[in-house]
């Protein structure tokens, strides 16, 4: 089963049409993309929405918020401490490097974007590829833990590596910006709902060719001991 089967069937189950991140402004996706390290996505939101009503959800407010206000606004995402520090650097460097203007930091090549945002604290992989593809519109294909998961389970590649497995997504895939945020989508949405770690096969859109249903179906049979 190849890449494109697998979103297509996807697609066909969730019927996903739209872009997936929720946000009102791009510095919103970026907020986002760091605070949901490590928690769900409903905890960012309740964050999110206490940026707002405190009237610092910008670039500017956002380097000069005093650290307790902060922390207690974000205190929904977890680590609240930690990521408060990484918020407050990140929007400092926004806006005393960039003023705070998002169209400069962005018209540049992704790969040169991508090395500045590893060097900011509290930024890894994941969550600058997260702001490249929805807050850039880079060509950037986003890879976490369901990413892994599915790709294991399907055995689509042996590549884990997270570099060399983006790789394997964009060396496969056709350069389609809504096509990459699509899929992103399409995957969280298994993994969310059927791709768990312990996982939920009956429903599951590719159960039909996934490595890990056919060892269910041996156990129901009695010829594994094996998950």
């Amino acid at each position: 089963m190849d890449l494109l089967a697998v979103y297509e069937r996807l697609l066909g189950h969730f019927k996903i049409k739209d872009c997936w991140w929720p946000h009102e402004t791009t510095f919103e996706i970026m907020v986002g993309a760091l605070l949901t390290q490590n928690t769900a996505w409903g905890n960012v939101e309740k964050a999110i929405k206490n940026l707002k009503t405190e009237g610092i959800l910008n670039i500017k407010s956002l380097s000069k918020t005093n650290r307790k206000k902060l922390e207690e606004a974000i205190r929904p995402s977890g680590f609240y401490k930690q990521k408060a520090g990484y918020l407050s650097e990140f929007s400092r460097y926004l806006y005393t490097k960039y003023e705070g203007d998002l169209n400069v930091f962005f018209n540049r090549n992704a790969c040169i974007i991508r090395q500045e945002l590893l060097l900011c604290r509290g930024i890894g992989k994941e969550t600058a590829d997260s702001m490249l593809l929805y807050a850039g519109n880079k060509l950037v294909f986003v890879i976490d833990a369901y990413t892994k998961r599915i790709c294991i389970r399907l055995e689509l590649t042996d590549l884990l590596d997270y570099d060399e497995l983006q790789s394997f997504f964009q060396d496969n895939l056709r350069k389609d910006l809504f096509l990459y945020k699509q899929f992103h989508a399409l995957i969280v949405e298994l993994g969310k709902k059927f791709c768990k770690r312990i996982p939920l096969c009956e429903d599951c859109p590719l159960k039909i060719k996934c490595k890990q249903q056919g060892i269910r179906e041996k156990l129901k049979k009695g010829e594994s001991r094996e998950l």
